[in-house]
């Protein structure tokens, strides 16, 4: 058992956590781990406590995991609390390689009408996450966040995601207008979002291959960058209500493009 917090394993997984090994995500809880499990992560490290073993669940997922890792180590529940990016820690995290996200995810892609999320200058790490899990609930084909954006795979957003982050294809800290030119490539209308805009979300056709833009939480996106997309839309509200979170706008904004496409 390890029991010191000056251990390397223990440096090292803070710094997967804390952003500052690039290669590496870090993991934690039972359900993120088991998540891992299901997309056959290449798992590095396992950090575990006895916390863990009474637990039938957790006993299950301790030996799937171990078997997938390249190392399993018990800690104490000290070292675990050190680690910890929650305030109470579930007894096991994981290190993980970062799967690809490059845009040759999308390469692959066969479905020829495609909904497509792209995150620009979303900062809240959690939010971003909420808006992959509304994705794939929803019927995305996958995700592109632009390079002012959060890290998908940071801690908090992967708990926000839910799993969502292993199985949508993402492609991540692209430039904006890469991302344009790209969608107009493959024949995919762009459609902003923004107060100001005329059409309502249930006013266009999203039966077609389709990217909807969402921008920072506080201040959307800028005129220009919406004058760029070949569409933009709002959704109607009541005064004095002027704005949502941007999770929940995406969900209202994606389940009309689900209705429209039968997938529901």
């Amino acid at each position: 058992m390890i029991t010191s917090r000056s251990n390397s394993l223990v440096k090292r997984a803070r710094d997967v956590r804390d952003g500052r090994e690039s290669q590496l995500i870090f993991l934690e809880g039972v359900r993120l781990c088991e998540e891992a499990v299901r997309t056959a992560l290449r798992v590095e490290d396992v950090l575990y406590t006895s916390k863990l073993i009474p637990d039938e669940r957790s006993a299950r997922l301790l030996e799937a995991i171990t078997r997938l890792s390249q190392r399993s180590t018990l800690v104490s529940e000290e070292v675990l609390g050190f680690v910890s990016d929650t305030k109470t820690p579930q007894g096991i995290v994981a290190l993980a390689a970062r799967p690809p996200t490059d845009r040759s995810v999308f390469a692959q892609d066969s479905n020829d009408k495609p909904l497509i999320v792209i995150l620009h200058r979303v900062s809240n790490p959690l939010n971003a996450g909420a808006m992959l899990r509304v994705g794939e609930a929803a019927g995305a084909t996958g995700a592109i966040s632009t390079e002012m954006t959060t890290d998908l795979f940071s801690p908090k957003a992967l708990r926000g995601a839910m799993g969502s982050s292993f199985r949508l294809p993402l492609w991540t800290r692209a430039q904006f207008t890469e991302v344009l030119t790209w969608c107009a490539q493959q024949n995919i209308t762009t459609v902003s979002t923004g107060l100001r805009a005329t059409r309502k979300h249930t006013e266009i056709d999203w039966t077609r291959p389709a990217a909807l833009i969402v921008g920072a939480e506080g201040s959307g996106l800028e005129p220009s960058e919406m004058a760029a997309t070949n569409q933009a839309i709002r959704i109607p509200m009541r005064p004095p209500v002027e704005s949502l979170n941007v999770a929940t706008a995406l969900a209202i904004v994606l389940y009309e493009a689900a209705r429209q496409r039968g997938n529901l």
